[in-house]
């Protein structure tokens, strides 16, 4: 593993177009009741080097465990969620009707459990490939997208693969209860890819070009989140459509470094069963970002080879766009919000 340059964030999917996941409809009704899980191995870990730092969170000494990937509810009726404290990385993604779901990635850190977890979209399976092969939970798909899950570079841990990790949490309304326990879903993916460098590079800010900022907004179609700095607890906390965005595990959730990166957003060929299309999300090329860190803003510019390799972020002179150690969320956006 390279020494500073450490997580390559990629947007990756199969080299097939990979179709985009079934709406609530499909997903288990209320009331669906759990089968026992199969013992299974539980996955080996790997220490990282002595003062290496781990590469999805620069954070030194954290095990090189197996990558979980997995999409969480992102609107009111499935708030607060549970797990995202612990996430590495989170992806915020447009999904139908201009609205964002969640792509939790944990490693260095596994929460026994999370949720709600809800349907896949195309997004999710190009983004897998730059870990390897993670473990992917997700509730629900739309039948002719199955044949893409599998052939994607992911393992399918869904609710339907592995049932006896999903339970129904009390106090929820379906389709928003849908929880998961996180070491039967890796003990699904006994084979799942450790972390590796995706990318990402840690380290101190550039010594120029930051542009002090308490907050900073990011719009969707139908979704708004803004992120504000605390110097106290050297963060962005994040609000959603106006309200604190606040963890089941209590606090608000927030991140020392947040990337908005610029994609070109359009119509895929997957439609929900009310023929609204599912927005695929171009992360292969290059383009703009914005990388919020320490109470500044930086510009920078992102570029992605393949669907295999990672995003690496750069200043306006090419240098690494170092982030600070620690959770990283990366809101995938367009510069004009558009529903496709």
């Amino acid at each position: 593993m390279r020494l500073p340059r450490m997580i390559a964030v990629t947007l990756a999917g199969a080299s097939v177009l990979l179709p985009a996941a079934a709406c609530s409809s499909e997903e288990p009704a209320a009331g669906q009741a759990p089968q026992a899980a199969t013992a299974a191995p539980t996955p080996t870990e790997q220490e990282t080097p002595a003062g290496e730092p781990h590469p999805f969170t620069g954070k030194p000494g954290a095990p090189l465990r197996p990558v979980l990937t997995a999409k969480i509810e992102n609107t009111a009726a499935g708030k607060p969620q549970l797990g995202l404290k612990s996430a590495d990385i989170v992806y915020v993604t447009q999904v139908e009707a201009g609205l964002t779901r969640l792509i939790a990635v944990f490693s260095s850190k596994i929460p026994a459990k999370i949720g709600p977890v809800r349907s896949a979209r195309i997004s999710d399976l190009h983004l897998a490939p730059q870990f390897g092969k993670p473990a992917f939970a997700y509730s629900g798909a739309q039948t002719k997208m199955l044949p893409f899950i599998a052939q994607a570079s992911l393992f399918d841990v869904s609710d339907s693969r592995v049932p006896g990790a999903y339970f129904r949490q009390p106090g929820r309304v379906a389709p928003y209860n849908l929880f998961a326990n996180t070491k039967r879903l890796l003990a699904g993916a006994p084979k799942a890819s450790k972390a590796k460098d995706i990318g990402f590079t840690f380290g101190d800010a550039p010594a120029e070009g930051g542009v002090e900022r308490t907050s900073y907004t990011v719009k969707w179609p139908a979704a708004r989140f803004t992120f504000a700095w605390s110097a106290a607890k050297k963060q962005w906390l994040i609000w959603q459509d106006g309200k604190k965005d606040m963890a089941a595990e209590g606090g608000q959730l927030g991140a020392p470094t947040i990337v908005v990166q610029y994609t070109k957003t359009e119509r895929s060929q997957f439609h929900d069963k009310n023929q609204s299309y599912t927005p695929l999300v171009r992360t292969v090329g290059k383009g703009s970002a914005i990388v919020l860190r320490d109470g500044k803003a930086y510009k920078a510019r992102w570029e992605r080879r393949s669907e295999e390799s990672g995003t690496t972020f750069t200043t306006a002179d090419g240098e690494p766009m170092n982030f600070a150690p620690g959770q990283v969320w990366v809101a995938l956006a367009s510069r004009t919000p558009v529903t496709p």
